[in-house]
């Protein structure tokens, strides 16, 4: 993110019309930030903290700053959504709107695990890839995300948990590389601000022609995940209408090239269609694609939604199409999907709570599990 430093002289009221949202911008540009207001350097780690570590949804809730400055800065945009619904679902999981500041809704998941607290967040409000198997790819695309909305998400996740954070996927809605600049800045805030090692980050991807290639040149130590889904290009255009565009032969080599450029191998996500692409020759065609590749599977039994006709094959057909990708030597491993009963699949929630008769009012943010 750039620096929010405005250009104001320093102890005059800061204008928010010239200045981007803080959440984003690390301790330097703080410190700078703070120092053009006329405050001493100090109050940039201050205020680092109270974004990053105690939640800070305004400047005035920071009560270590002087009462005149904090007037002063009050209407400076931290970058906090608002909460618009929370769902709790049987295993924990819990999935939640929020409402950005122009009114537009996004969704953002929290998983917890034993030793584990993931958050899935989304990159854009709504996706342009139209994948026919997706209920946000259903709903249209409206924008990319900002840095700061992306931010957001994870905190308040961690907040709502009241637990640290330890994994983060971009899984959620939207395509994270028609976004990479937001993306990419989101990371290293989570890293460098947050504290979330870049290993645990994965960024998932359709696919999108020398996308790949530029999220390689930023070096990142994430994982970068592809959505496969097909071992062959007449289905894959099937599912996902973009790979028209993006031949599976080139995709592949994009990625032989991640894996060289950046010595992260690349993880490939196949969700299982009923009677589509769960086949023993499926799996064959798929172990040949991948064979001598830095790579693994992650088998996903599909989360059917009500707008497509697709099927979740049955646990013995999963377990059966994983044993014949192990069989040919390529590393694999099931996913099943969580928080199943409230809408798990990206973008139906959103949907549902975007009918007039579906709104409720929301749950307390300070409701827990």
């Amino acid at each position: 993110m750039t620096s929010p430093a405005i250009a104001s002289s320093p102890a005059r009221p800061a204008q928010t019309e010239t200045l981007s949202p803080l959440l984003g911008a690390s301790q330097q540009q703080l410190t700078d930030w703070v120092q053009q207001q006329g405050q001493p350097a100090y109050r940039g780690k201050q205020l680092h903290q109270w974004l990053y570590s105690k939640g800070a949804r305004s400047l005035s809730d920071i009560t270590v700053f002087p009462k005149q400055w904090r007037a002063q800065v009050a209407e400076v945009p931290v970058g906090r959504s608002r909460l618009h619904h929370r769902a709790v679902a049987p295993d924990s999981t819990v999935k939640f709107l929020l409402r950005l500041t122009d009114g537009q809704i996004i969704e953002t998941v929290g998983i917890p695990s034993e030793k584990r607290l993931t958050v899935c967040v989304s990159s854009q409000v709504g996706c342009p890839m139209a994948c026919d198997f997706c209920a946000t790819g259903k709903g249209g695309f409206l924008r990319n995300l900002a840095a700061h909305e992306i931010i957001d998400q994870v905190l308040t996740v961690q907040e709502d948990f009241q637990q640290r954070v330890s994994n983060i996927v971009f899984m959620g809605m939207g395509e994270p590389l028609l976004n990479i600049k937001a993306v990419v800045a989101a990371v290293r805030s989570f890293n460098r601000d947050i504290g979330i090692s870049q290993r645990a980050i994965t960024i998932s991807t359709v696919g999108i022609p020398g996308q790949i290639q530029r999220l390689a040149e930023h070096r990142l130590q994430t994982t970068l995940a592809v959505s496969l889904h097909a071992a062959d290009q007449a289905l894959r255009e099937q599912l996902i209408p973009s790979a028209e565009r993006y031949p599976l032969e080139q995709l592949l080599a994009d990625c032989r090239d991640y894996v060289q450029i950046t010595g992260r191998r690349v993880t490939f996500e196949y969700i299982l269609l009923a009677g589509l692409n769960d086949s023993e020759a499926q799996a064959a065609a798929l172990a040949q694609q991948l064979r001598g590749f830095q790579s693994h599977v992650n088998l996903i039994p599909y989360n059917p939604i009500a707008e497509v006709a697709y099927q979740r094959p049955s646990r013995k057909r999963v377990r059966a199409f994983e044993h014949w990708l192990q069989q040919a030597g390529t590393a694999v491993s099931v996913r099943y999907s969580r928080g199943l009963e409230e809408a798990a699949a990206c973008g139906q929630l959103r949907a549902s709570q975007a009918q007039p008769q579906a709104m409720r009012k929301v749950e307390s943010v300070s409701a827990k599990r």
